[in-house]
């Protein structure tokens, strides 16, 4: 099974939903992956075509945010050399570890920065994380009610994630662990 994806486009064409349906089984899988964009002797704007290749992929693939990218041409093979470098690399982030200490440390800060949001009118406690593995980055967040969470608050959490600890390009999964009541009614 694939550790790392090459994705390969057509530069003079674009991106098109056959190629985003592709990209989010990448990430479903947890594969790290490197989008390739071909023909790129072929595309007369450069500037134009990386930046509308680049919006279309920050919209419609939010949560591989920082994808390398690397153009070149088959025909020529100008640009080839640059692709084995971009893939080892997004093999080191897909493998990367980041110790409790840091990660916890990090957390504090984003929970000042921004606080959980109240759901059924109570605050969530959330406590620490840790990384349960890497391939791709796992982690886990312990806290009173965690799996409540709201969408839009894991999003911050693994954006943050992403730009802190440098993962670009790679699903980042976020297991969330709630503690139990030993009040609560045994319902067994």
């Amino acid at each position: 099974m694939a550790e790392v994806v090459v994705l390969t486009l057509d530069a003079t064409l674009g991106v098109h939903e056959q190629d985003l349906q592709i990209a989010r089984l990448i990430e479903r899988e947890g594969r790290a992956c490197v989008l390739a964009l071909n023909k790129w002797d072929a595309v007369e704007d450069r500037a134009v075509t990386r930046q509308a290749i680049a919006d279309r992929i920050e919209t419609s693939l939010a949560q591989m945010r920082g994808i390398p990218v690397v153009t070149f041409s088959a025909l020529t093979g100008a640009g080839v050399n640059k692709l084995l470098p971009a893939v080892r690399r997004a093999h080191e982030v897909w493998n990367s570890r980041v110790t409790t200490g840091e990660l916890n440390r990090w957390f504090e800060g984003a929970l000042e920065r921004h606080q959980p949001p109240l759901v059924d009118g109570r605050r969530l406690k959330l406590r620490y994380m840790t990384q349960a593995k890497s391939r791709p980055p796992t982690f886990i967040l312990f806290g009173t009610r965690a799996e409540m969470l709201p969408d839009a608050y894991k999003r911050y959490l693994v954006n943050g994630l992403r730009e802190t600890f440098h993962l670009p390009g790679t699903p980042i999964r976020l297991q969330l662990r709630g503690t139990k009541n030993p009040y609560a009614e045994n319902k067994s």
